[in-house]
């Protein structure tokens, strides 16, 4: 996961939690860590939560070619499984490039949030409806 996001270092502000996680957060019941690979290509991590499976982390090594989709239908295949209606993700606003990976995909963007001690948007939280 770190290699794959080490492209934002420098890019967004604040810096990735993932920056701050260790294994034990990972290991957290409510979710669940999709591996894709030996070696490693793709990671996801699926959480529940009212209505919406929200998808985090979601990291591709390299520019491997539909990785980052089959991890996409892991994860609306598990949120029809539990039930849920929307997959739900974040991502930085200044990721210009991923947003237009999202919305390819079917994602809407539906609020931008700003964390806590800015006073502009740092994150956009994105959406899917689950058929």
């Amino acid at each position: 996961m770190r290699a794959a996001f080490a492209g934002m270092n420098g890019r967004i502000n604040p810096p990735s939690s993932l920056e701050r996680m260790t294994v034990d957060d990972l290991r957290n019941p409510a979710s669940e860590v999709w591996v894709l690979g030996h070696p490693v290509v793709g990671t996801v991590v699926l959480t529940p939560k009212p209505r919406v499976l929200y998808v985090g982390k979601l990291a591709v090594a390299g520019k491997r070619r539909g990785v980052g989709r089959m991890l996409m239908t892991v994860a609306e295949d598990r949120a029809r499984a539990l039930g849920l209606e929307w997959l739900e993700l974040q991502s930085r606003v200044e990721l210009v490039e991923v947003h237009a990976v999202f919305k390819a995909l079917g994602f809407v963007e539906v609020m931008r949030t700003t964390h806590e001690g800015f006073k502009q948007p740092t994150s956009i939280t994105f959406r899917k409806a689950v058929g």
